[in-house]
């Protein structure tokens, strides 16, 4: 079964190139990200797996865990990472499991049908501190993962958690955001303070946590 939105992630033990984790321990109590990658030593996934090292201080300033997959052994990761530390000018500073049986692939519907035995689908799990998956995004081979988007939903996975609003289209950290249609207007006078009525659904303030 596909897992959905506000499912509980599926907890899993797994070897890993910084040694054996427990999921669910290795969240706690702050978010995570789990994303896969179909194979090691392959071009784009270098570049995002690189990148990903490169961020890992703005995950971190947003209590937030990394962790990559594939179905690779443990020994074909360490010598994978050397190559992307050379080559992205970086250091690999996060765990990437070796899922050799495909079990935690399979609990998470990474195998699509039709592709080879040896490739998960390209999909990144944002998953909250009560275990359950706020977000889930599914990539082709071709097109390489844009983590300043996922950082972006973050903010707002974030940001909508803690208060009664949403964010619009393009919104960035710090833009202003839309009260929640739940909220009558004289609640958003108190919560809010002021704010700009567009319609009666629409109503921008300013971003309350920034």
């Amino acid at each position: 079964m596909a897992i959905r939105l506000g499912d509980t992630a599926p907890n899993f033990k797994a070897n890993t190139s910084q040694g054996i984790i427990d999921f669910h321990q290795y969240i706690g109590n702050g978010w995570a990200v789990l994303f896969s990658h179909p194979a090691d030593f392959t071009p784009v996934c270098t570049t995002e797996l690189g990148r990903l090292a490169q961020l890992k201080d703005e995950f971190t300033t947003r209590n937030t865990k990394v962790i990559a997959i594939s179905v690779d052994p443990l020994d074909s990761h360490q010598a994978w990472i050397k190559d992307i530390n050379r080559t992205q000018h970086t250091e690999v500073n996060y765990p990437i499991i070796a899922d050799e049986d495909k079990s935690v692939a399979e609990l998470y519907g990474m195998i699509a049908p039709g592709i080879t035995e040896k490739t998960t689908v390209r999909s990144v799990f944002v998953i909250g501190p009560d275990k359950k998956i706020k977000l889930s995004l599914t990539y082709p081979p071709s097109t390489g993962r844009n983590f300043e988007e996922i950082l972006r939903v973050i903010d707002s996975l974030q940001l909508t958690a803690g208060y009664k609003v949403a964010t619009p289209a393009d919104w960035k950290n710090g833009d202003k955001v839309i009260i929640s249609p739940s909220i009558s207007d004289e609640q958003a006078n108190d919560l809010f303070g002021t704010y700009r009525k567009v319609t009666d659904y629409i109503r921008y303030t300013d971003q309350p946590n920034s």
